[in-house]
């Protein structure tokens, strides 16, 4: 389907406002249907505990650790936390 076909089932008239329209819905669909993954890897530096996201990262679905919880070289899931930590923050954040 072309844009001007769903602009005239529509009835919109401007063609940048339902592109725009067109953008935000593949946006949407593609933060509930993951159809464009991509992994990406970053070293663990000691005692640094911020690091930068890709710019293009719209969701984090897991976050892999080398060595979390074994002694077999493998990687799992590092557990997220839905509350607040139990002890306070040396960092103040």
């Amino acid at each position: 389907m072309t844009v001007s076909e769903l602009m005239e089932r529509s009835g919109m008239n401007g063609t940048g406002r339902a592109i725009a329209y067109i953008k935000e819905a593949l946006e949407e669909i593609n933060m509930h249907a993951e159809t464009h993954v991509k992994v990406a890897k970053q070293d663990i530096i000691k005692d640094q505990r911020f690091y930068n996201l890709p710019f293009d990262a719209i969701k984090i679905i897991a976050i892999r650790c080398k060595n979390q919880n074994n002694s077999e070289d493998l990687y799992q899931n590092i557990p997220r936390s839905i509350y607040p930590p139990a002890r306070g923050d040396s960092d103040g954040i």
